[in-house]
């Protein structure tokens, strides 16, 4: 019996592990290895890290540091849960078998929808990017290319116009923008193509993988140094947890409370971009270390309830 368990190893999960490491609480975390978080090359907007830290560093760093108060790790994927009177049971797709805790954490984030075209995965996080609040600044001065679909490419082109004057939507899935976005890409400049990516290019510069452009499908190239995708009907990996009742959006967040973010099931708490704010790492990290600490003084409550020795 653990009293935490962390469904999710990113920075939201790791944060909290930490902190409820420190509580001296028996903690395992429980971690698929992917997630945007593995993905990043170069996160540049976190404090202390001027020059940039890639994703698989911190998770790195956090983890070992995560160890040192000793909460454990398993690299797997939670495929079901359920409440079996004051405590919850955990399935777990590879190992099998069930996993129980008196307190959980749902911190397993947003899965990103693109295409799997050449060249692309590696460019993520380095030259190519997913949220303009974390890396708009980046595209300043720089010919940047939208890779989206539809009303999503369309939005992303538009908000990062704010930092970028050489733009350029490519509607991959040639979905309908509608014509009030026709209007407001040409009103503010924005090149706007409807065609097939076939091919991400790009050139290695040590370690970085730089964006040079885009192959389209009848043969022209798009030229880029940086790049966003948009394609919308991102995944929130929300459903495994469905069956304890907890509150969602229609688009699959889950609702917790602000203060505490706890969950509409007591006991069961949610933190980063499972839940509903902007997508930002800093913010999951916040999250992550909020509800840790409401888990500690309801693990406190529990304990008191407990005889003496039984806890």
């Amino acid at each position: 019996m653990y009293d935490s368990i962390i469904v999710g190893g990113g920075f939201a999960g790791l944060q909290a592990a930490i902190q409820l490491g420190r509580y001296k609480h028996r903690v395992l975390v429980i971690d698929k290895g992917e997630g945007r978080s593995t993905l990043c090359v170069s996160y540049n907007n976190i404090l202390g890290w001027p020059e940039g830290v890639s994703g698989q560093h911190l998770r790195s760093l956090g983890r070992a540091q995560a160890e040192q108060y000793g909460v454990q790790f398993v690299e797997d994927e939670v495929i079901a849960a359920a409440r079996d009177g004051e405590q919850f049971e955990l399935a777990l797709a590879r190992l099998g078998g069930v996993l129980r805790a008196r307190t959980m954490l749902i911190a397993t984030g947003i899965r990103d929808r693109y295409p799997a075209l050449p060249g692309l995965t590696d460019k993520l996080g380095c030259s190519i990017y997913v949220c303009p609040d974390c890396d708009g600044y980046e595209t300043s001065g720089k010919r940047t290319i939208v890779l989206g679909a539809g009303v999503a490419g369309a939005g992303m082109a538009i908000t990062l116009r704010y930092w970028c004057d050489d733009l350029v939507y490519v509607n991959h899935e040639r979905t309908v923008i509608g014509s009030d976005k026709h209007e407001k890409l040409q009103e503010l400049g924005i090149a706007y193509i409807e065609a097939e990516i076939t091919e991400v290019l790009g050139e290695q510069d040590g370690e970085v993988s730089r964006l040079t452009g885009v192959r389209l499908a009848d043969g022209r190239v798009i030229e880029g140094e940086k790049g966003f995708i948009a394609f919308g009907g991102n995944k929130v990996e929300s459903e495994w947890a469905a069956s304890l009742g907890i509150e969602r959006m229609e688009n699959k967040h889950i609702i917790v409370d602000p203060r505490t973010k706890m969950t509409s099931v007591p006991r069961v708490w949610a933190a980063g971009d499972i839940g509903v704010h902007s997508e930002q790492s800093v913010i999951a990290m916040g999250d992550g270390s909020q509800a840790a600490i409401w888990m500690h003084k309801e693990l406190l409550k529990l304990k008191a309830q407990q005889p003496v020795g039984s806890f």
